[in-house]
This record gives structure tokens, sequence and C-alpha cells, in this order.
């Protein structure tokens, strides 16, 4: 990590959490090495349209920010957190405009806000248009470089380097060669676990490494139920594209298939209701007419006056997509389908980004710092990343608190007998994704959590290569109910040695392991909440009872 004094900080992960909390450790002093799993500037952050709340115009301020990201929260994000958040806001995004984001403005030079979904008063600065997570990328990777920060590329994280019930390093995979690396903090900014789904908006190098490593090293992870699903995504052949929900912000409407703006019938703000709220409509409206429903941009034009130019001026990257594909959105509504976006949940932190295990930092979606709850308040993410990720900076080499206030994690409910894992058949990631979108997606059932939780013990109590411990496969062909597993005592070393090479399996001992938390998690929260939602039957047609509404002026 070169000559430099300081502590020697490991920082794993290259998104806007990340790279903040590494240009403030250099800046601080500290000798920092940043590592990625591919190169640096892939991932989450570049592929953010929204953009990022908590610029605050006239007649707006950090309470009502704060205000509208605990109602969207339901009642479980943490208020000191929040208070957090928004009084970090304006310092955090000056600071992005002083290492060199260029972000929209009015012709008087003032920023040109957008309004999102379930927030009171447009506070959205954007980049681009919709562009902004990748112009935020392109000046911290910048600055990054210009810094002579070292950052190790195509490198995966595989588990952590614990001591004396302490983090000291962490080990990683560099092109088939597994390497330690020692140091006095660890700071994991690996994102969340969106390629657990079948659809996500979330880059392939989202298979939830971090948190899985910080299970196995013993810190408290919580809240894993709460996932928060896109409304929005363009249902065509390709990557996943998502269409942002500034889209809807500016006056684009969902209709079904008789032209009824649908959402209504959920929620009094309709498309602007919470995204949880949104998702769930989506997929009961679409089981209904057999079909997807469509987003209609048209309505801009035809109410708000906009021209195909201007639509195309605010939505760049969206039109030139949307065209690539087959679809002129200023004459036609597009077909949009939801898709896993968010984890709320992660590695349990303090409002400093310290987890319970000292010398183990987490920030961005991998952490559970309690400012989303159970359902995040649209564009908080990329503030988050920036303002927790600072806070993790200031903190290091200070001395480490007996623990977060809240350190609970989930544990197993009683489990009723478990289907026959028999019909699970072989593991492979696609069949975990599907499996878990037919029963852990927007709209989820007892019966169906238990099925899922089934097929995932059996997946990974099976001796296979990608099994991430060595339990016997004689649950497969029972229906007697299955105990929990035990936190593998090695880490990576309890797993095959095929893996030293592997990163893909790697991958997927990971994605199996958070999904096993994952379910666990919902299966002791019963009742609906936030993103969390239970039905009574396995009928996705059918409307069922919702919890209270969220987020409704």
């Amino acid at each position: 990590m070169g000559a430099r004094g300081g502590r020697r900080v490991l920082v794993i992960g290259g998104g806007i959490a990340g790279l903040t909390t590494a240009l403030h450790a250099h800046e601080a002093g500290h000798r920092v090495e940043v590592i990625v799993k591919d190169a640096l500037g892939d991932g989450a952050t570049a592929l953010a349209q929204g953009g990022i709340a908590g610029a605050y115009a006239r007649g707006d301020s950090p309470a009502a920010h704060a205000e509208d990201t605990l109602v969207a929260g339901a009642g479980l994000s943490a208020p000191a957190a929040v208070d957090v958040l928004v009084g970090d806001a304006t310092a955090r995004i000056a600071e992005l405009v002083a290492r060199g984001v260029s972000f929209d403005r009015d012709a008087d030079g003032t920023l040109r806000l957008g309004l999102e979904a379930a927030h009171s008063a447009a506070r959205i600065a954007h980049a681009g248009g919709d562009a902004t997570g990748a112009a935020i990328s392109a000046a911290l990777c910048a600055r990054v470089r210009e810094a002579g920060i070292p950052v190790r590329e195509h490198a995966v994280l595989v588990d952590l380097l614990v001591s004396a019930d302490a983090v000291r390093g962490a080990r990683v995979l560099t092109e088939g060669r597994v390497e330690d690396l020692p140091a006095d903090a660890v700071v994991l900014a690996t994102g969340g676990a969106g390629q657990l789904f079948a659809h996500t908006t979330a880059p392939a190098v989202c298979t939830g490494d971090g948190i899985a490593a910080a299970l196995r090293a013993g810190a408290a992870v919580a809240d894993l139920e709460f996932v928060q699903f896109h409304p929005t995504i363009l249902v065509s052949p390709g990557p996943a594209f998502l269409i942002s929900e500034a889209v809807r912000g500016e006056g684009a409407t969902l209709i079904d298939d008789d032209g009824r703006r649908f959402v209504f019938d959920a929620h009094p703000d309709g498309e602007l209701a919470p995204r949880d709220v949104v998702a769930r409509a989506i997929v009961r409206r679409a089981a209904a007419q057999d079909g997807p429903v469509r987003l209609d941009a048209t309505a801009l034009c035809r109410r708000e006056g906009w021209s195909a130019a201007r639509l195309a001026a605010r939505f760049p990257t969206i039109d030139r997509v949307t065209r690539e594909r087959g679809f002129d959105w200023t004459r036609e509504p597009i077909p949009v389908t939801p898709a896993a976006h968010y984890l709320m949940g992660g590695i349990v932190t303090d409002t400093s980004g310290r987890t319970t295990l000292p010398g183990l930092f987490a920030v961005g979606e991998c952490a559970r710092t309690g400012v989303h709850g159970a359902n995040r308040l649209a564009s908080n993410s990329l503030l988050e990343g920036a303002v927790f990720g600072a806070r993790a900076a200031a903190a290091l080499g200070k001395p480490w608190p007996s623990g977060p206030d809240d350190t609970a994690g989930p544990v197993d409910p009683t489990l009723e007998p478990l289907p026959r894992s028999g019909d699970a058949g072989p593991f492979s990631r696609a069949a975990l994704q599907r499996l878990m979108w037919d029963r852990v997606g927007p709209l989820r059932t007892h019966d169906g959590l238990l099925e899922a939780l089934g097929v995932i013990r059996a997946w990974r109590a099976a001796p296979t290569a990608t099994a991430p411990t060595a339990r016997t496969a004689a649950l497969a062909n029972t229906t007697q109910e299955i105990p929990p597993l035990p936190r593998p005592a090695g880490g990576f070393d309890a797993v095959s040695p095929a893996l030293r090479a592997s990163r893909a399996a790697i991958e997927d001992v990971n994605l199996l392991e958070v999904a096993d938390r994952m379910v666990v998690a919902a299966l002791a929260r019963p009742l609906s909440l936030g993103a969390h939602h239970v039905v009574a039957s396995s009928s996705l047609a059918v409307d069922e009872p919702s919890p209270a509404l969220i987020g409704a002026r």
C-alpha cells in the first residue's frame, strides 16, 4: 500500500460508497488500497439514473426530507441515522461538485431539481439527465486515479481474515491465485445481492459477497427480508434496462390493456406511490391481464406539451436504449415489469459505518445503516453512500465502540415440515434465481417461502463443488423439519478446493448463503411491512388485503 503513514485500509468495492471512503481515508493520511471485482467503475453506481436526493430548494428542508424517509421506511428506519443522512446531504453534494460532478442546472445556474415517488418536494439532483450515476462514478474514479490510490482490479473477495475476534484483512482471488491481504481495517462496499433474482437491475458483480463474508466472520446482519423491486424495467430482449422513476415524476403514467391508470386502485398517489406499492400493483395487474402493463410517456407530449426532442434531452439514455430495442416511446406506451433493485438490509452498522466486528466497516448497499427501514425512499441510496462513506473514513483509527445500538440479526423461525427437497433438482444459478423470483419476489406466501428454504437448504447440503459445507445430502428425500445450517467454521477453507480458482463458484456459495438468510428473515416476519409483502394465498391475480398505506399525502 505504499510508504505513507496512517492505518492500512482495504476498501472492497468501487461505487460511490467505496470510493468516497477511499478518497477521504487517503486525504486523512491512511494507506488505502481499493479492491474491485471487475474494472474500476463497473458496478451499480454507474447505472443509477434517477439522481441523488438532498438538494433543498426554498420551501424544502432536511427535516422534510427526514420525514419522507421515515414514512417510506414504514416505521423501521432509525431516526438517528436518518438525521445524519439529511444533515450531511448538502456538504456531500457540494463535495461531489468539487470532485467534478456536473449536475444539471437551470439557466440561472441553480441546480435543476426533480421530484420522485414519495418525496414531498423536488429535491433530486441529476447529471446528464438520466446519467447521474455514470457522472458520479466517472468523477470519483478519476479522482482516485489522480490521487495515486492503488486499485486492484478483477479481484474477488473470498473471506475476511479474523483473529482475536477482530478483522485483520481479507482473502482475495485474483487470476486464479488466492492471496491474504493484511489490514488494520477493512471497509466492505460490495453492493447488494440483486443477482439472487431472475429479474434484476443489478449488474453481474452484485452477488452478496460482502454480506456473505460478514456472516461467515460473525458480524451481525439484519433486515434481509426487505428487497426493493423497481417497478419499471423495460420488457425486451437483452440486459435488464431500468426506466427511471423520474419519468413518472415528470408525469408519465402506468396503464393496463384498457388504458386505465390502475395504480390508483392500490394507493391514492398512483404512479408516485412508494415503489413497493407500485411494483405489487404492476405484478397483480400483469397477472390478471396475462401480459405486461405499459408506461405511457406520450402523456407528457399530450398533456404537458413536451416535444420528442425535449423528452430525449431530459432522458437521453432511456431514449437511446428504447429506440435501439425497437420502441418509440414518444409515440407509444412501452411494456414494463418490476425487477429486484435494492436491498435495504445488510451488515448492521452504526452511523460511522462500524459493524459489530472490530476492524470491519460496511458502507453502501451492503450495509444496514438504519436509514432505509422497510422501504428505501427514491434516490436516497447515492446520498447514503456518500454520507456514510465519508463518516466511515473519519472513524478510522478511533476507538471501537461496544457495538451499534441495534445488533439484532435474523433468527430461524420455528419451521413447519418442508416440502420434499428431492424436487429441487440440481443446483444452478439460474435455478436459484427463478426460485427466488417466484417465491421471494414482490408477492410472497408462507408456503412459498418454506418451499424456497427447503430447496436452498437441499442445495447447500449437497456434496458438490459449490456447497459451502460438507453436510450429507441425507435430507434430500425426507419431509422432516430441516434445522439451521451452522456457519462454516473455516469460511473459505470449509468449502471445496475447487473454489480456489473459480469466481463463479465463490459467487454461488455467497448467493446461497444470502438466499438462505433472506428467506429465514422473511419467514421470521409473518406480517407485511414495507417492501416485504406476504399474501394469504399463492394466487397473484387476486388482490389481497394490503398493509397500511405509506407515503400517502
